[in-house]
């Protein structure tokens, strides 16, 4: 691993963006979650913009995931 010297303000920055982005996907993830695989896959079919091949396939990887709540 290499050593990267920057200074003390522009690590700060970096640090609370790092933090900021870690909050933001921890809240969007817990959505996620929380979303039942039914009302995820329906939210997609509304908008016309998806083949049923590809809504299938969704919905296969939903129920997969760990993620996704069943």
């Amino acid at each position: 691993m290499s050593t990267v010297t920057i200074p003390k303000l522009e690590y700060d920055v970096l640090r609370k963006r790092a933090q900021a982005y870690e909050e933001l996907a921890g809240v969007f993830f817990q959505k996620i979650k929380s979303e039942p695989i039914s009302e995820i896959v329906e939210d997609f079919k509304k908008t016309g913009l998806y083949s049923q091949l590809f809504l299938r396939d969704l919905k296969s990887g939903l129920e997969k995931s760990s993620k996704a709540k069943k």
